[in-house]
């Protein structure tokens, strides 16, 4: 693989509120990673992703007034509920500082034009858009202006959708990448439909091909990265059975390393197309490979047979293919019974 997958530990609003756990999912995204074993040292996630919304761009008066009962609410209303999870963009500059001091990018999915006020206090490193703005034109074409690297899920949206999206970032500039996505929570394995990463890099040859992951487990992204994905986004927590409706879809703190170390082996893993004996495998190839012995007592003088041979390790002797090297030659000594035969042994 040419270049490491860029990960990126979505936070979301799995900070209930909370700058300090949100510093806290920092830490875990940063991590360092060792693979025991080998002693490899892994890179850490890249990015970690936080989420600004207006909440006056947001929803209908209806729906933000509307009685909110669920488990994970934290308001008597869905826009009491809504607000208690927004961070102010202070807050944000506050991760984002935090997150730089452990060598993270910052990632922000903007879900209004008016959250672009955040360039007031930080540039992000990059801008998502959420899956559900795919077809939300002026927000896209307010987020190109500003001409910071955007990137598309299209959780929620078709081809078409996503070519009229790349028709108005694109006339501002092209550092755009691609997540292929399933917008459900968590998502059947049935729908995730990995294909899709290999038809949009045939597609879409001039962007960054990655994908946004929802389903549980470790597994999908992984197989991801081996299809091609450059990017991988999944959602992190310190707690699965935290209050929050997005925590038991998310990765936990052991969930989030595993994932890392995985992607980061497979990544060491790829190697070339090519078949070869790798340099590594030399002395067990010689411990292991087999080698041509006599199945009996071969005394000096006597000529060898096709019937006087079979294979035994270890491998640093005569090959099957090299049997006419050997028959029809005479001993020159006393080769006993299940040794191998050396050039040393027969004549010329």
């Amino acid at each position: 693989m040419d270049k490491s997958t860029y990960l990126i530990g979505e936070i979301g609003q799995n900070h209930n509120g909370s700058v300090e756990l949100a510093k806290l999912i920092v830490d875990v995204a940063a991590r360092p990673i060792v693979d025991d074993l080998f002693s490899h040292q892994l890179k850490s996630m890249d990015a970690i992703k936080l989420t600004k919304r207006d909440l006056d761009y947001e929803l209908s008066k209806t729906a933000l007034s509307k009685t909110y009962t669920s488990i994970h609410s934290f308001g008597k209303t869905y826009g009491e509920h809504r607000q208690a999870l927004e961070l102010t963009y202070e807050e944000h500059l506050e991760i984002y500082n935090y997150a730089k001091t452990k060598n993270l990018d910052v990632v922000e999915t903007l879900c209004a034009p008016s959250c672009l006020n955040i360039l007031n206090y930080f540039t992000p490193d990059k801008l998502k858009v959420a899956s559900r703005d795919l077809t939300n034109l002026p927000l896209l074409e307010a987020l190109a202006q500003s001409k910071i690297p955007i990137i598309l899920s299209t959780g929620m949206g078709g081809q078409e959708e996503l070519n009229e999206a790349l028709e108005v970032i694109s006339k501002h500039h092209e550092n755009i990448s691609i997540l292929h996505c399933v917008s459900e929570y968590p998502t059947n394995p049935i729908h995730v439909n990995l294909r899709s990463i290999s038809y949009l890099k045939e597609q879409y040859p001039n962007y960054n091909i990655g994908y946004s992951d929802h389903t549980i487990g470790i597994s999908t992204p992984i197989a991801a990265v081996a299809m091609g994905a450059n990017i991988i986004e999944k959602h992190l927590t310190l707690d699965r059975k935290m209050k929050g409706t997005d925590q038991a879809g998310s990765l936990g703190i052991d969930g989030c390393w595993r994932m890392i170390r995985d992607i980061r082996l497979l990544e060491l893993s790829m190697g070339q197309e090519d078949v070869f004996i790798e340099p590594a495998v030399k002395e067990t190839k010689i411990k292991l490979e087999r080698s041509l012995a006599v199945n009996k007592d071969i005394a000096i003088g006597s000529t060898i047979n096709e019937s006087d041979l079979h294979l035994l390790s270890p491998g640093d002797g005569f090959k099957w293919l090299d049997k006419d090297h050997i028959l029809g030659k005479k001993a020159l000594i006393l080769i006993e019974k299940d040794e191998l035969i050396y050039p040393n042994m027969i004549s010329k």
